[in-house]
């Protein structure tokens, strides 16, 4: 009996452990050889133009895209570098505008040429011109008529952000596109901060105009219009340097002595 059990196979009883059997593993149909992992998504560029980008790669687009677009000109962060002054470069700058004799103002700004001089230089100018334009016509009443009752002219704020304001944007930008057109170097922020300063020493001259005498006023706005028009003429030859657009730098003086007049007969009339 114990002869019969021992020749059952082994391999069926409870608790055996078959025999492992050691095959060759033959290489399955759906295996490639040398796979490798890929990084989605693919880069097809040969079939769709930049297409999908691997790891650490860069787009043609951005890689042509220009620097030079114009979303830097409605960014303020763009203009900051412009108010970059101090209250003796300021000072100065004013200084150097009521001595337009030396015509050396892009030398003393060409490391720092500032947009500060336009801004308040120009909007002091307009609350100038109002309020005491509407000084020297009371006063002028008072002196010719008591008769009829005297009221304040509110268009005159205006009338004076407009031109002012108008002015010292417009005629630099125009000079810029010609000068460029002409074919000479020109600089639009160099052309905004000589015309900005250049209205300085009107705000000294409206205070003068007060005087209820129009010769005097007449002579006051005068020199002050004439030394502003010389400021910018001169200096705008000195930067221009050719003598085949002298043309230029008379209009600019010509323009100049134009807002001195218009700012006579409009607000001190």
């Amino acid at each position: 009996m114990d002869e019969s059990f021992s020749n059952l196979p082994t391999s069926y009883l409870l608790g055996s452990v078959p025999a492992v059997v050691s095959e060759e593993k033959t290489p399955s149909s759906q295996e490639v050889p040398g796979a490798n992992l890929q990084i989605f998504p693919p880069n097809n560029s040969a079939s769709r133009g930049t297409g999908y980008q691997t790891l650490g790669g860069t787009s043609d687009g951005d890689e042509q895209q220009s620097t030079n677009n114009w979303k830097g000109v409605f960014s303020i962060s763009s203009y900051t570098q412009y108010f970059n002054v101090d209250t003796d470069v300021v000072l100065n700058r004013l200084i150097s505008s009521l001595y337009p004799i030396s015509g050396d103002f892009f030398s003393k700004i060409d490391a720092n040429p500032d947009l500060y001089g336009l801004v308040w230089i120009s909007t002091t100018l307009v609350f100038a011109i109002a309020s005491l334009g509407n000084c020297a016509t009371y006063l002028m009443h008072r002196r010719s008529d008591h008769s009829t009752s005297w009221t304040f002219d509110v268009s005159y704020l205006n009338v004076a952000a407009c031109s002012i304001y108008g002015y010292v944007l417009i005629v630099p930008l125009a000079y810029y596109f010609l000068l460029q057109y002409l074919g000479s170097n020109a600089s639009l922020i160099r052309f905004w901060c000589l015309w900005g300063y250049s209205l300085f020493i009107f705000i000294l001259s409206s205070f003068l105009l007060v005087i209820p005498f129009e010769f005097l006023r007449w002579t006051i706005i005068l020199l002050g219009g004439g030394a502003s028009a010389s400021f910018v003429a001169l200096n705008l030859r000195s930067y221009i340097n050719e003598s085949e657009i002298t043309i230029v730098v008379i209009s600019a003086f010509v323009l100049q002595m134009g807002l001195a007049i218009f700012i006579k007969m409009w607000f001190f009339a």
